[in-house]
Order: structure tokens, then C-alpha cells, then sequence
């Protein structure tokens, strides 16, 4: 059972990675953040367009390891359609799950949860947090870029 999962796991993160939803630059965007990975090379811009307090659209640009890339596609997936305030809850449920040693997802990450397993790869956490801490900076209308170091 607990191979089955990390299959499909792997399967979801191999997708994303291939082909990464959202993944384009927004000329109409709002807010804009970009980030840096310097021990993995990782970058990436989060675009937000919103709606009021809601998040209207969300892509990302950049290059990245195959765990930075399905992380920001993934990311952009569960964004759509959220308010800000949800968006900030997404962002800490989501940096506890991969960096909490407890190691249990949490309830309504839904397919987020796939990457629940760089937890155990403490290295690999940067580059699962690098477009969340990247959003993070977006929402609250950071210039500065972020780095994870």
C-alpha cells in the first residue's frame, strides 16, 4: 500500500514537472515576486491577478529541479480562486507539512500532500518551499527578492 502511494506520488510530481500548469508570464499581473534557490539554482516568479481579495489568476516562470517545478505547479493548481487570507493559510499548512518531522499531511492539502515526502530529504525542502515563500513575498506585495538561503 505505502509503495502504491509513493508511486503515484512520484507519478504526480513526474507530471507536474513535464508539464507544468500555470506556467507563463502574466503581463496583467497585480502583484509579482521572484525567488532563488543558490544551493539548487532553482528561480522563479509568482504572477498574482486579483479579484478584490481573491485570487483571479496565478502563473509562475523560472527554472528549476523537478521538485521546484511540480511544487510552483501544484502550488498555482490550489490557488485559483482562493482569497488572500486563504492563500496565507495554504502557505503555512503547506510549509509545516514539508518541514514538520511529525511527518503527517494535513487535512485539506489535497494534492499537495504529494509532496509531503521531501521532509525526509531536508535538502529538497528548499526547492519544495522556494515558490511558496516566493508567493508569500507576492502576497503581501513584497519587492525584494527571496532567497531560501
Amino acid at each position: 500500500m505505502v509503495a502504491d502511494l509513493r508511486e503515484l506520488y512520484q507519478e504526480v510530481i513526474f507530471d507536474h514537472n513535464r508539464n507544468p500548469r500555470n506556467f507563463r508570464r502574466m503581463e496583467d499581473a497585480h502583484r509579482h515576486a521572484d525567488g532563488y534557490n543558490p544551493m539548487c539554482g532553482d528561480k522563479v516568479t509568482v504572477y498574482l491577478k486579483l479579484d478584490g481579495e481573491v485570487i483571479g489568476d496565478v502563473s509562475f516562470q523560472g527554472s528549476g529541479c523537478a521538485i521546484s517545478t511540480a511544487s510552483a505547479s501544484l502550488m498555482t493548481e490550489a490557488l485559483k480562486g482562493k482569497t488572500l487570507a486563504e492563500a496565507e493559510r495554504l502557505f503555512h499548512a503547506f510549509h509545516a507539512m514539508v518541514t514538520d518531522s511529525e511527518g503527517e499531511p494535513r487535512a485539506g492539502l489535497g494534492k499537495l500532500e504529494v509532496l509531503s515526502g521531501v521532509r525526509e530529504f531536508p535538502a529538497r525542502v528548499k526547492c519544495a518551499t522556494l515558490a511558496w515563500h516566493t508567493l508569500h513575498a507576492a502576497l503581501h506585495d513584497e519587492k525584494a527578492p527571496v532567497s531560501t538561503e
